[in-house]
């Protein structure tokens, strides 16, 4: 028990130090990836083709003067970027991320929490988060700051129904809420005569979701909380040095989640082709985590090339599209899904 207690608390810290520094790295990323599609060189000063900027980022985050508003509320003010935070790594804790490993005679789960209503978790850790972003744009005293509040609030609110409907078609299939169970039903990559991955038989779904993904993380096209041709830097304009650094790290740890629940819900999470081959658990285990982690990361780079390649929608278009389209067409894939899923039976 001592020991499953110890390896528990060393997985949690693992995650909560990869999830930092994929959120940290991401910013590299992004500029490179900007860069490439923009025909420039990108940072390439810090360090070998620029690999420490992220460090030099941190210490220039850390080093800058704490400014608070005159007339803020300092409580609410420092609250708001620590909660945006809090919620984006707590999200981490029902993702399953691989097959269990055996160590000295125990089996190890690589999965903090294996709650058998996983996934109402997420969405209601994620629904908190809207608490932080809203929070802190209020508690700024600055208009624009609370219209971007507004805005992120509202969008995200908004599209956290299509979301969650499209999501019940994967539960229908699953029959189940927990995110083990959901990667385990799509063992491998070939079942009987079709694919196991949910993506094959639901990519409605998997559209709907990964569009409400960008839409949650105030991503581009949908960034309109922060656009500075409008709001300045929206929510968090009045923010400096560290509290600024948790709102933009919250961000991508948010980034870095969804991916990983985009690959569990729709690309068989850690399952790959031909896994039952190979003979040693712990093989596959280790195996499973990284391609668990090859497709987390090749969704990152998604939100990363969408953001330099579609322009800015407005903010009616953004409501509209989550309202008149996405959310109808949510329904109508939960009873097509349905409907098939009662054929078969009968």
């Amino acid at each position: 028990m001592e020991f499953i207690f110890i390896a528990k608390v060393l997985l949690v810290l693992a995650i909560l130090a990869i999830s930092l520094l994929v959120a940290t790295y991401t910013t590299y990323a992004e500029r490179k990836v900007a860069a490439f599609l923009q025909d420039r060189v990108g940072p390439d000063r810090a360090g070998p083709m620029g690999i420490f900027q992220p460090f030099m980022d941190a210490a220039k985050m850390f080093m800058k003067e704490e400014i608070f508003p005159k007339d803020s509320n300092k409580f609410l003010f420092i609250l708001g970027p620590a909660l945006a935070m809090l919620t984006a790594c707590m999200t981490s804790a029902v993702i399953p991320w691989s097959k269990d490993i055996t160590l000295m005679g125990h089996r190890i789960p690589l999965q903090v929490a294996n709650i058998n209503i996983g996934v109402l978790y997420v969405f209601g850790v994620v629904s908190l988060g809207v608490y932080g972003i809203m929070i802190g744009g209020w508690s700024s005293n600055n208009k624009y700051s609370l219209l971007g509040a507004i805005r992120a609030s509202s969008q995200m609110i908004s599209y956290e129904l299509a979301m969650g409907l499209s999501l019940i078609a994967i539960l229908i299939m699953s029959g189940s809420l927990d995110l083990k169970d959901i990667v385990e039903k799509q063992h491998g990559f070939w079942t009987g005569s079709y694919f196991s991955w949910n993506f094959f038989r639901a990519p409605l779904s998997f559209l709907i979701f990964i569009i409400c993904a960008f839409a949650e993380c105030n991503r581009a096209p949908f960034d309109l909380a922060e656009c500075e041709s409008e709001l300045i830097g929206g929510y968090h304009t009045e923010y400096s040095s560290m509290k600024l650094g948790l709102y933009l790290f919250a961000e991508y740890v948010n980034m870095f989640i969804s991916s990983a629940l985009i690959s569990a819900l729709f690309f068989g999470g850690y399952n790959f082709p031909f896994m039952d081959s190979i003979g040693n658990e712990n093989a596959v285990a280790i195996i499973g985590l990284c391609v668990f982690f090859a497709k987390t990361f090749f969704f990152m780079f998604v939100y990363l090339w969408v953001r330099w390649t579609l322009p800015r929608f407005r903010y009616d278009q953004l409501m509209r599209l989550g309202w008149q389209y996405l959310l109808p067409l949510a329904i109508f894939n939960i009873l097509v899904v349905g409907a098939i899923i009662m054929w078969r039976m009968m």
